[in-house]
């Protein structure tokens, strides 16, 4: 397992989710695109403005050093309902346009999006925190791999809602994603008393996402830099169960029932309440 430190890559895969985004929205019918979605409220249609947005606000904010409305709150609830009101805002006002529309400024905006992230230095602090990883500060690399989440993961959402899902489930676009949410289980854990050296283990998929193990220090819990054989406690995760807990499609509750776990209760209950998402 490599270190906390170590960038994961996901710079080169915005292109080929886009593709295969444009791939499916082109393929859909009028009732398709109405369809719900894990997304509670939001439509098929609503997820894809919803990514128009990502894109263009990109754009705008980071590229262009527009802001626009600026949070009054950059506590972490105070981000969670400020997001949570721009989302709103825009997918109901982007019920006007047609799926054509979406479709097209999905292509132009995500190519100039794309560009834009390859400017950046990985190594440089960027605008914005991985707050669900308990960051304040963080690095580009790890901002970039936290927008391949969300992009993964509401294009997934549009896929489950229409049957179409074995595109993004593949090692190549899969690994990427899970060990990105894998980096926010040491502030999941951050409250957990345990012994320096005790480690617990966790396996997604694995044949799609991989094997992790959290190890707690003196300083606190870190992702083991390599597996030991022995870990206090264990949990084993399907990837379909996995990314839809992490994304809040699945309740911590409904997902304990779904995986195999072993060992140390109190060492186990924490990596449920893991959340990669924000709003």
């Amino acid at each position: 397992m490599p270190p906390f430190s170590v960038p994961i890559e996901t710079l080169p895969l915005f292109s080929v989710l886009d593709k295969k985004l444009l791939e499916l929205l082109r393929s859909l019918t009028p009732a398709d695109w109405a369809r719900p979605t894990l997304a509670r409220q939001w439509t098929v249609k609503d997820i894809a403005a919803h990514l128009l947005d990502g894109n263009l606000r990109t754009l705008s904010m980071l590229r262009d050093g527009y802001f626009g409305e600026e949070p009054n709150d950059f506590s972490y609830a105070g981000m969670v309902a400020y997001l949570n009101g721009l989302n709103a805002d825009w997918v109901r006002a982007a019920r006007r346009l047609s799926p054509a529309v979406l479709v097209e400024l999905l292509a132009a905006s995500g190519a100039e999006y794309t560009a834009y992230l390859n400017t950046l230095d990985p190594w440089a602090t960027a605008a914005f925190s991985v707050a669900w990883a308990g960051e304040s500060e963080s690095l580009n690399w790890f901002h970039i791999a936290r927008d391949y989440t969300e992009k993964w993961h509401h294009q997934q959402q549009i896929r489950e809602a229409v049957d179409q899902t074995e595109a993004l489930m593949t090692p190549e676009l899969f690994r990427p994603l899970i060990e990105t949410f894998m980096r926010g289980l040491p502030h999941a854990y951050r409250e957990v008393a345990a012994p320096a050296g005790t480690r617990v283990q966790v396996t997604i998929g694995p044949e799609l996402g991989g094997t992790w193990q959290l190890e707690r220090s003196s300083k606190g819990w870190q992702l083991a830099e390599s597996l030991q054989a022995v870990a206090a406690a264990t949990v084993t995760l399907a990837p379909d169960h996995a990314w839809k807990l992490f994304t809040k499609a699945l309740s911590a509750a409904e997902t304990r029932q779904l995986a195999q776990v072993g060992g140390n209760e109190q060492l186990i209950a924490p990596f449920f309440g893991l959340v990669a998402v924000m709003a």
